[in-house]
């Protein structure tokens, strides 16, 4: 009797093991029916879950997704460029900081006479003096000259070949030879005709210096006066290329109405450091030379006249970006207005590295015009934030990432609320949502997600 006894104590534990390791094993396979049993019936979702635990759950909406970030930007006037005086002389006037100058209007004076500004991208190189001078920095002073509205006569085409006038040597920039003497009409030397052997005289044939023809021009035989005890510098004709401009007598002619009408020496010559070359009008940032200094040096520093924002971004990230997409600036009031992308730079730099100990990411900077200026008015420079949106999905069904169910197989599925497994397509992510597409699946539809 004890033994039967002992033995049945013996027994009872091992089986309440047997018990409890049983009903683990019902849950394990539960949870691995959930996910894989929708392949029944053909890979058709339809398990149902067959308890009935509350579980969190969120509808199917219809809405808008995008792809953006926020990054810190700056308001201001965009970069600074240098101004360096080209010509010997003292500076005896200079702007005040924020002054604007325009085309035609002085930016600084070199003894007394206006240093205009031009617009364009090639600065006076050389004295433009003799006519038939022929490139890209006589098609700026041309291309200017006309826009402030004198008539410069008609410039030869591309293509056309043009005789260049010899250059005596002489001043620079005066418009006089060596020998005192000034030069003719328009700069030009005088050209002679062989004499008449018959004993007849001849007329002196017209000048067609600086003229263009389809053909190189033969000045075989021809000859130059000159003052004596000068020699003139013979150059070859040229053809006018593309981006090019022509110092005809009648560009000469304008240059002398301008100068006289902007209070410098009507001579016809234009010499470096007599105009400032900028891209456009532009707004003095900082003023660096002192009245009297010497004119050769740093003068001063320009900017846009027009505010922007630049934006440094990762280089990794501006690949998301091209010109002419819409951003969001939050300006310091809290208020918004917006942009659009103009420039993203191609030079790399790094950033400041949190403590400043090694160099940081690589960026470029990215450049913001604002579509309403009256909105910063009253700002100069000021610290902004721009929201970048690179992708938008519009009219999409999305659900909260949490809804998604990873299948062993590949893929997403989404639960129904009664366990039955629906497989999804995703598209977008974006803000803890993402955009999914299926069968069956409609805006209103309900989902199992992680509370």
């Amino acid at each position: 009797m004890e033994t039967s006894d002992s033995s049945r104590a013996a027994r009872q534990p091992r089986r309440r093991r047997v018990v409890i390791g049983a009903v683990a094993l019902a849950v394990v396979m539960a949870g691995a029916l959930t996910v894989t049993a929708w392949h029944n019936r053909g890979g058709k979702p339809d398990t149902k879950s067959g308890g009935d635990a509350r579980v969190a759950t969120a509808v199917v909406a219809r809405t808008d997704l995008s792809n953006d970030q926020t990054l810190d930007g700056t308001l201001g006037y965009g970069r600074a460029t240098t101004v360096k005086g080209g010509r010997a002389g003292l500076i005896t006037w200079l702007p005040a900081t924020g002054t604007t100058v325009r085309r035609g209007e002085p930016l600084y004076r070199v003894d007394n006479v206006p240093v205009p500004v031009f617009y364009g991208s090639t600065p006076l190189y050389r004295t433009l003096e003799a006519r038939g001078t022929t490139g890209p920095d006589v098609k700026v002073v041309a291309d200017n000259l006309r826009k402030l509205g004198y008539d410069i006569g008609a410039q030869p085409t591309v293509g056309t070949w043009i005789a260049q006038e010899p250059v005596t040597p002489g001043e620079p920039g005066t418009g006089r030879t060596a020998g005192g003497a000034a030069q003719g009409t328009a700069g030009s030397a005088t050209q002679t005709a062989p004499p008449d052997t018959t004993g007849t005289t001849t007329s002196t044939p017209p000048d067609t210096t600086g003229t263009a023809t389809s053909t190189p021009p033969d000045t075989t035989g021809t000859r130059t006066s000159t003052p004596s005890g000068s020699t003139p510098s013979t150059r070859a004709p040229v053809q006018v290329k593309r981006g090019d401009g022509v110092l005809t007598s009648s560009l000469v002619a304008a240059i002398k109405r301008w100068q006289q009408s902007a209070g410098m020496p009507p001579t016809g010559v234009l010499g470096v450091g007599d105009l400032s070359v900028l891209s456009g009008a532009v707004r003095v940032e900082s003023v660096q030379a002192q009245l009297a200094d010497a004119a050769d040096g740093t003068v001063l520093t320009v900017t846009s006249t027009v505010k922007s924002v630049t934006v440094p971004v990762e280089a990794g990230e501006a690949g998301s970006m091209k010109r002419g997409d819409s951003v969001a600036v939050s300006l310091p009031d809290d208020s918004t207005t917006q942009g659009t992308i103009i420039a993203i730079g191609n030079t790399v730099q790094r950033s400041d590295s949190e403590g400043g100990s090694g160099p940081g990411q690589p960026q470029l900077t990215v450049g913001i015009a604002l579509r309403d200026t009256a909105a910063v008015r009253k700002l100069d420079s000021a610290p902004v934030r721009v929201r970048f949106t690179s992708e938008t999905r519009k009219d999409v069904l999305s659900v909260p990432v949490g809804a998604l169910l990873a299948l062993r197989e590949g893929g997403y599925a989404v639960q129904l609320p009664g366990g039955r497994l629906v497989a999804v397509k995703t598209g977008m992510f974006s803000k803890g949502l993402v955009e999914i597409s299926g069968s069956g699946i409609e805006a209103g539809t309900k989902v199992v997600t992680t509370s």
